[in-house]
């Protein structure tokens, strides 16, 4: 496997130099950037597969500059930041992100993370130009259609794009149609991580992907809520 990138977009030059001293021994290349405007263009040149985004920038907050990236790229998102409410969180992982970490931080515990959200880029991103041909694999059901080699959706033919995570749990509910998940399964199947206190990230993350799916998002065609369980992609025919 290629070595990795990850971009730290932060404008405390403490911040960098401590995320990049612990991120030393991992086998992992990396970027850093003050700036909105300047992580933008290191990732218009270059490949990106993490992103370690500080919510608090100045000029183009943080969020700003999640929504841009998402524009062009849709490798992993971590967000820093002193917010610590739950509502600051939700709206973090509604905008895109995939993870967020308060401030003051572990360093261990945030390299664990990007270790855990490379892994799962890395398992699931496309072929490298050059690597030897592999058969495409498209999931379809009843106007969806998921490629898992190039990581693109289309629902009724209409390019959709979807974070990583959101992805993940499109995958795992097309392969298999009626089945229901609890949110605990969802998380620890598409988050790969322990389940803990997590139901509200997993629903922030529903919503937001039948906001994207869905023609009407309160009455769901395909993912449907079964109340007090979980959640399933409904069968063809019903």
């Amino acid at each position: 496997m290629n070595e990795q990138t990850v971009l730290i977009i932060d404008d405390e030059a403490e911040i960098i130099k401590l995320i990049s001293l612990y991120l030393q021994s991992e086998k992992v290349r990396l970027r850093t950037a003050s700036s909105g405007e300047e992580a933008l263009a290191i990732i218009e040149r270059e490949p990106v597969d993490l992103v370690v985004l500080d919510i608090m920038m100045p000029g183009a907050s943080g969020i700003e500059i999640c929504l841009a990236i998402r524009e062009r790229r849709q490798m992993p998102i971590i967000f820093l930041s002193a917010k610590s409410e739950e509502i600051d969180k939700i709206h973090g992982l509604s905008v895109g992100a995939d993870d967020y970490v308060t401030k003051p931080f572990s360093p261990l515990e945030l390299v664990a993370r990007i270790k855990s959200q490379l892994r799962r880029y890395a398992a699931l991103r496309p072929a490298e130009p050059g690597a030897a041909a592999q058969p495409s694999t498209v999931l379809r059901h009843d106007g969806i259609a998921l490629d898992t080699m190039t990581r693109e959706v289309t629902v009724e033919d209409e390019e959709i794009r979807l974070t990583p995570r959101e992805f993940g749990i499109l995958e795992l509910l097309l392969r298999h149609p009626g089945r229901v998940y609890s949110m605990e399964q969802l998380y620890e199947l598409v988050w790969q991580e322990p389940f803990y206190e997590s139901a509200n990230t997993v629903m922030v993350h529903i919503r937001k992907l039948r906001e994207k799916i869905e023609a009407d998002p309160r009455q769901p065609r395909y993912i449907k809520t079964v109340w007090g369980v979980g959640y399933k992609l409904e069968k063809l025919g019903r």
